[in-house]
């Protein structure tokens, strides 16, 4: 199981008109407030909220707001392969075929029938991207990792909203031997030292499918912005952040294995990524000047890919001792709204200096954060403790 909430919703808290309206006669105002990543992004990327990679960004983690358990869309990460396509919603077909279906040939869905068909359902779960944490490697490990150099800002919880993967391909004939799903991008075709590898795509097992799997059209009550995936895009709660297909275009439904780049060439550490690792982060800038002599109460966030967290050790004095940090919720509770866990601890008149924290997360399968992450070339899953800088002040 993967940390989310799931709930069966009766009416839909994003109208249908919310969606529809949303075609390509209203993305021009939001391309034209965009930042330096434009054209590959569209939203705007503030620089005191982003860190402008061109084709991707990352939230600063300083800026997040600790007081607020979701991330809003505006504020979420953003990782493309290209750039992000201007899809239109009243024109949008998604294709479901394959032989893991009882006519091969499949079905093809609108968003209107799509939403009209199936019982809508909220999702809340963690977002990140696979690479999260990668410059790590290179500033904390002293070894270079290939790849966008991602802090700790590739990550976001958010509500996401949408229908049950396994209604849709119940509905559309699944056979009992299909073993496996493949997502398929809308967005342009991927070229990588000049070999064309087509469109983005990554299968999974049926196994993800028929669990937690969504299709969403929305997040936080609102539609999919563009470069989020509108109008529609697969999510895979509390898998690596490329097995949830933006601009989702077909789902291929095989009764055998399917391979792609996506998880043989890239994405892959003895075999393809699934669920992401525990990570914690402290609520702090690095270098954050903090004032000595008095009492500080210092908060972050844990959250693991597989399971919740089941509990939080931090320590002042860069890992001579521990101390249990209080948690936001009970130790392994799910709920409504949390795909991650907060947590604090109270720091008792440090002394001036410059000292490291460390937060360890533990979550309910026992898997624990370790001192080191196993390098990989592509900089995937660093799961260490982060050594984060403060300076108390004199």
């Amino acid at each position: 199981m993967t940390p989310h909430s799931l709930r069966r919703r009766s009416v839909l808290a994003l109208p249908a008109a919310g969606l529809a309206g949303a075609t390509l006669t209203q993305l021009g105002p939001l391309a034209s407030r965009a930042g330096a990543g434009a054209p590959a992004i569209l939203k705007p990327l503030p620089a005191e909220e982003f860190v402008d990679y061109g084709t991707n960004a990352e939230m600063r983690w300083e800026s997040v707001d600790p007081h607020r358990q979701q991330t809003p869309q505006s504020r979420l990460f953003v990782r493309n392969h290209t750039r992000t396509p201007r899809l239109d919603a009243s024109s949008y077909r998604l294709r479901v075929h394959g032989d893991g279906l009882r006519d091969a040939a499949g079905v093809t869905l609108g968003l209107d029938e799509l939403r009209r068909r199936f019982p809508a359902v909220e999702v809340t779960s963690v977002h990140e991207c696979t690479g999260n944490g990668r410059s790590l490697f290179d500033t904390q490990q002293g070894t270079r990792a290939a790849g966008t150099p991602w802090t700790l800002g590739a990550v976001g919880a958010v509500t996401w909203q949408g229908v049950r993967l396994r209604d849709v391909l119940r509905w559309a004939g699944q056979r009992p031997d299909a073993v496996c799903v493949q997502g398929v991008g809308l967005d342009d075709e991927y070229v990588d030292k000049g070999e064309n590898l087509g469109h983005v795509r990554r299968p999974f097992p049926i196994a993800k499918a028929l669990d937690d799997a969504l299709l969403a059209w929305g997040v936080n009550g609102e539609p999919l912005l563009p470069d989020h995936g509108f109008p529609l895009r697969l999510v895979l709660p509390g898998w690596v952040g490329i097995a949830s297909i933006k601009w989702l275009g077909e789902l291929e439904v095989s009764a055998s294995e399917l391979t792609s780049p996506w998880n043989t060439r890239w994405y892959n550490i003895g075999g393809p990524l699934g669920a992401n690792p525990v990570r914690s982060a402290w609520e702090l800038p690095r270098d954050a000047a903090l004032p000595a002599g008095r009492t500080l109460r210092l908060t972050g966030r844990s959250w693991s890919g597989a399971a919740p967290i089941a509990r939080v050790e931090v320590s002042t004095d860069a890992g001579t001792t521990w101390t249990a940090a209080r948690l936001g919720r009970p130790p392994g509770r799910r709920t409504e709204g949390h795909g991650w866990t907060r947590w604090s601890h109270t720091w008792h008149a440090p002394p001036a200096g410059r000292h490291e924290l460390l937060a360890r997360a533990t979550d309910l399968h026992g898997r624990t954060q370790p001192d080191v992450a196993a390098y990989n070339p592509n900089g995937y899953f660093f799961d260490a403790v982060v050594r984060h800088p403060v300076v108390v002040g004199a």
